[in-house]
């Protein structure tokens, strides 16, 4: 890490928020992962924006990070900087029926916010454990729900600094995927619409569809989630099933009892168990059935 690069980061950001070798087995939901060589966590959207512009011009790689919910970063670690999202979380009502949102607000939150306020939308995400930047960049869902339907707008930093608001139509929303993932834009802040509702009947979606996540997923286990994208024409964990894969195991990392279609962290595992093991389910699901699983996790060096 050049000296000059730190040097400089110290001139807008307070010390605590620049962390070096920070093990990212803290940040990611797997609790697994080698130390990032330069960890920063800017306060707000400006030294968010001054940082980018530092790091880019140095040349020196950088991730930025979210809450690490689809992420699995190698045991050797990251050699560039991630910069974590983590402190911009303003959050807001603007009007009767839309909220705005920072990038590091976690969908949780955002639930919580829009349930006090008898909004009605968002119930779907309140168990996706992850930020809304993340969620935009993935189109995030669940239990029939998806950011498409309730994004109004998308403000973004793209790889040349200049900012952007990009419409719900020009995000280009697909399953798991939009218009500005892989490309290097940066989300900054995100408007979504809502509509009025019953706030007991808010609730009452809410603690049903919680109660769901409770009974069908590992929630006791470190994990990021759903491992693999769904297959068109098929379900992930059914095809992960089928294989036999129930309960294999790579390490410390295991596929799911409860649900195939979840890898998780038993309690020692590595990042290399957690990528052998999805490796060896791809291999045995693709003899099996002739289908390729595609990683919904993010992988983020060495492996």
């Amino acid at each position: 890490m050049k000296e000059e690069l730190l040097e400089s980061l110290r001139g807008i950001l307070s010390e605590e928020n620049i962390l070096i070798d920070e093990p990212m087995s803290r940040h990611t939901t797997f609790k697994t992962g080698g130390p990032a060589r330069l960890f920063i966590r800017p306060d707000n959207r400006q030294q968010l924006l001054e940082a980018l512009d530092i790091i880019r011009k140095s040349g020196e790689q950088h991730y930025i990070l979210g809450n690490g919910s689809n992420l699995l970063v190698s045991d050797k670690g990251y050699e560039g900087v991630i910069i974590s999202l983590s402190n911009l979380k303003n959050l807001e009502v603007v009007d009767e029926t839309r909220i705005r949102a920072e990038a590091g607000c976690l969908n949780s939150q955002i639930a919580a916010l829009a349930r006090e306020n008898s909004l009605t939308g968002f119930e779907f995400a309140a168990g996706i454990p992850g930020t809304i930047g993340g969620a935009m960049i993935m189109n995030a869902g669940a239990y029939g729900g998806e950011m498409k339907m309730i994004t109004e707008s998308v403000t973004v930093l793209s790889p040349e600094g200049e900012i952007e608001i990009f419409s719900n139509e020009a995000m280009e929303f697909s399953y798991r995927t939009s218009a500005i993932k892989n490309k290097g834009y940066v989300v900054l802040e995100v408007i979504l619409s809502l509509e009025k509702g019953d706030k007991d009947a808010i609730i009452a979606t809410m603690n049903d569809l919680a109660l769901k996540r409770k009974e069908k997923q590992p929630l006791e286990y470190p994990s990021a989630g759903s491992t693999f994208k769904r297959p068109e024409g098929y379900f992930a964990g059914k095809l992960i099933e089928d294989a036999g894969l129930r309960g294999y195991q790579v390490g410390g990392a295991r596929v799911s009892d409860k649900h195939c279609g979840f890898v998780v962290n038993m309690g020692e595992a590595t990042s290399a168990d957690v990528y052998r093991l999805i490796c060896d389910v791809k291999e045995k699901v693709l003899e099996n059935s002739g289908v390729t699983l595609e990683p919904e996790v993010i992988m983020l060096g060495e492996f």
